[in-house]
């Protein structure tokens, strides 16, 4: 990622937390990225060919669900990562922190619930859905806040 200038920024080329700050957001929300990408896709492949046997298919439904999301939202961290190397905004970086804590907490109480059978837990799976929500908001502020007229 790059530190040069960005259009719209002030003198010293970045955003008010400075150049380095955002060049370390945007490539910790593409490190997150990938690695929630490369975990979905894993969980996936096990879920496909060790699982069917061995959960019922409504926790099956439950599994797939959980990759499901983590792969969206996975890709939606790459996008704000893009996002803020070439828009940078406090936004943006809400966005990519939601999209992380919504990963963790619906898809994370959803693989545990499938793998546990424990129905408790789906109970946490909407705050989750809520972080996921918030953070969608956050991104499309971050468009609308910079569009131009």
């Amino acid at each position: 990622m790059s530190g040069g200038a960005r259009p719209g920024a002030g003198p010293s080329g970045g955003s008010p937390n400075g150049p380095a700050a955002v060049d370390r957001s945007a490539a910790r929300f593409l490190g997150l990225g990938a690695v929630l990408g490369f975990f979905g896709v894993l969980a996936g492949a096990f879920g496909a060919h060790s699982l069917r046997e061995r959960l019922a298919p409504d926790l099956i439904q439950v599994f797939e669900t959980a990759v499901r999301y983590q792969l969206v939202h996975a890709l939606a961290l790459l996008l704000v990562a893009v996002l803020l190397e070439r828009r940078p905004s406090r936004a943006a970086t809400a966005a990519g922190w939601l999209f992380v804590a919504g990963t963790i907490v619906f898809s994370g109480s959803l693989y545990a619930l499938a793998l546990t059978g424990w129905r408790i837990l789906g109970a946490v799976t909407p705050l989750g859905g809520l972080c996921f929500l918030a953070g969608w908001l956050a991104l499309a502020l971050s468009g609308i806040g910079r569009a131009e007229v």
